[in-house]
Formats: C-alpha cells, structure tokens, sequence
C-alpha cells in the first residue's frame, strides 16, 4: 500500500479524491511530502493514511460529527481513555433520542395508514396529516 496516489487511496477506501482533500484542509489528515525524484510533484500516501481514512468513514457511520472525530484522533495520541468513553456515550444517548423520535414517527404514521385503510370516504388522514393549515 505504500506509495498511493491521492486516486488510489481514495479508491482503496471507498471515497472520492475531493473527500480525502476536505479531510487533509480539515487536519484529520496529513498531507504528505512530494514523491521521490522520478515524480517529484506527486504526493504519495501510505497505509497509515488508509487506516485514518477508514476510521474517519468509520466514525462517522457511527454517527460521529468531524468535530468529534478529530478530538478521537487526538485522542488516540494521548490515550484518554475516559475522554473516548465520554465521547461514546454522548453518541449513544444522540442515538437512543433518534431511534425514539423515529419510534414515535413510525407509530404516528402507522395510525395513519389504519385510518386510511378504515374508510373509503372524505379525505386521505395520511394527506390530510401532512398539509399545511
């Protein structure tokens, strides 16, 4: 993996070149020195730069906002374990809300469907829930 082109590190972690540009103006991460003497102008990126990028993509699956993840990053440096598990568990109760605000939108729209399915008449409850006053 040594040596990638900024296309080819792109391509290895599933993600385009203009992303890896936005995370190295963000410092999440680094920009390497210019190739050897053959390709002087070449910047070339190495597997550690991949598994930076795969961590990135990682987290923020997770849910983790670029803020969060480069404070993660730091992290790692400095192995502050507790700040990490601080960090974890604000995500986890972000996403308990969202899985409970979603709860709460699909048994909204449930009823809806039931209402909609219970009379053939008048105007659609679904429609009708989603128009303006």
């Amino acid at each position: 993996m040594a040596g990638m082109t900024i296309g080819k590190l792109a391509e290895a972690a599933g993600v385009g070149v203009e992303t890896v540009r936005y995370y190295q103006r963000r410092g999440l991460i680094d920009l390497p020195s210019r190739g050897g003497s053959r390709n002087a102008d070449i910047r070339r990126y190495d597997a550690g730069h991949l598994r930076r990028l795969r961590f990135i993509r990682s987290a923020q699956a997770a849910g983790f906002t670029l803020e969060q993840i480069g404070e993660l990053l730091a992290l790692d440096a400095g192995q502050d374990r507790d700040r990490a598990r601080t960090l974890a568990r604000e995500r986890i109760a972000a996403l308990d809300a969202k899985i409970a605000e979603l709860r709460d939108a699909r048994a909204a729209l449930a009823r809806l469907a039931d209402q909609c399915g219970a009379s053939a008449s008048g105007p659609c409850p679904i429609i009708a829930a989603f128009e303006p006053d």
